[in-house]
């Protein structure tokens, strides 16, 4: 870890860096371990030099995010298409919308990577004075979001299109 404060003290204004050393056979363990706590601990930047786990992390973090956006999309469809047509064919748009948001609220949301993005933009990494201290080229780096707002509108899309689907179906089978 980075900075003047131990594993246990880190704040969540502070930067982790998990530096890419390796000091025994188990290192990509201590790394694992030294990302777990950051991310515990809410660290506004982390940065991952491994590119093994920066990669798998970057990763994770990609798949939730697609599983929100087409819940999201999804759900707007099958909302559009329930308000528009006076048949079912919003029902494969609801389920997917619901079936996306509920994998993503069983396996990332109670996930604390889930409340990083991936920083790429150039401009905004420059402006991060440690990265000129890191022994690797492509470091994955990590900001801390406030992902309340996306979790409230792919259920709210989800639980809404749902709703429509079921006035459809209901309206059809009366």
């Amino acid at each position: 870890m980075a900075g003047d404060e131990s594993d246990s003290d880190l704040k969540p204004s502070s930067v982790a860096i998990i530096r890419e050393v390796y000091d025994s056979e188990n290192a990509h363990i201590k790394f694992e371990m030294e990302l777990e706590r950051a991310l515990e601990a809410g660290v506004s930047v982390i940065v991952i030099e491994p590119e093994p786990l920066g990669e798998e992390t970057a990763r994770w973090i990609y798949v939730g995010n697609l599983l929100h956006k087409v819940s999201v999309y999804s759900g707007l469809c099958s909302i559009t298409s329930g308000l528009v047509w006076s048949s079912l064919a919003c029902a494969p748009f609801g389920i997917v919308s619901v079936l996306c948001a509920g994998c993503y609220t069983l396996s990332w949301q109670w996930d604390p990577c889930c409340k990083y993005q991936e920083e790429k933009n150039r401009r905004h990494l420059s402006t991060l004075p440690m990265l000129s201290d890191l022994t690797s080229a492509s470091p994955v780096v990590l900001v801390h979001t406030d992902n309340k707002r996306k979790i409230m509108l792919h259920t709210t899309v989800s639980i809404t299109a749902t709703a429509i689907c079921l006035w459809r179906l209901y309206n059809i089978f009366k």
